[in-house]
């Protein structure tokens, strides 16, 4: 069992790398510089930035994609997928295609899907570096919208968390979604491939999802931003819509 200082530390440092997602994705907080390539027109937006002196991320140049789409399905029936870990595998490339497993969960309101999870990977690892990394999610949800913030974390720099350690140097460099309702009531909105919205019971409408991704692309700040680089961290935020919108079969 997790001790009650471990818990807090857990929480602090999910808080923390939520904090670090919001400016990821607004790009207020950290110098960045934007991103032009050539197949942008499909709704990403691809920025770098370089951190030298924060012991709260890796050092290096990261890389962040972000692209909001519309979906056919409500925002609670997006959120309650993206939050199952037992379907993670069809859409997190973190995962490796196999099981995942909840280890810890802490919870932060009456609602369930306010909390914040310690998972892990039961897949067989590619390689060895694979094997000693968990994921750290906090997800939140009310009827103004959803959030779902994750990252991974090593084993080690995790297991002093869990035991009540301090958390300020573990460096995380989160991923997630942003979910709102697109306000249209149940027979009003947008139509999908097939001509029809999507229904499903817990609300009608579409909503609109944003997913933000981060990736150190090296570890030195210094480095110069390859092309490939930036044309792998583009593909797969656009694969990842691209297997979200077939796991609710929602496909265009």
């Amino acid at each position: 069992a997790i001790t009650p200082s471990g818990r807090r530390s857990i929480v602090k440092l999910a808080q923390r790398m939520t904090r670090n997602f919001y400016a990821g994705v607004c790009a207020t907080v950290h110098k960045w510089e934007v991103l032009q390539i050539g197949n942008a027109g499909e709704g990403a937006r691809l920025m770098t930035r370089k951190n030298v002196d924060d012991p709260g991320e890796p050092h290096g140049v990261v890389l962040s994609a972000t692209m909001s789409v519309w979906m056919p399905v409500s925002r609670q029936r997006l959120f309650n997928f993206l939050r199952n870990e037992q379907l993670r595998s069809e859409w997190d490339i973190l995962s490796h295609g196999g099981p995942v497993q909840e280890m810890v969960h802490i919870a932060k309101g009456h609602d369930p899907g306010n909390c914040v999870s310690l998972l892990r990977a039961n897949a067989a690892p590619v390689n060895a570096n694979q094997s000693s990394m968990l994921i750290l999610q906090e997800t939140w949800t009310d009827a103004s919208g959803s959030l779902i913030v994750y990252a991974a974390v090593d084993i080690p720099v995790m297991q002093v968390v869990i035991n009540g350690g301090d958390s300020a140097c573990v460096a995380l460099l989160p991923s997630g979604f942003a979910i709102v309702p697109d306000g249209f009531p149940d027979s009003g909105g947008p139509s999908n491939c097939n001509g029809a919205l999507v229904k499903e019971g817990g609300g009608g409408g579409g909503s609109l999802l944003t997913l933000g991704f981060q990736i150190l692309v090296n570890d030195l700040p210094t480095a110069k931003l390859t092309m490939e680089s930036v044309e792998t961290v583009n593909d797969l935020i656009y694969k990842q819509i691209q297997r979200i919108k077939a796991a609710l079969h929602c496909n265009q």
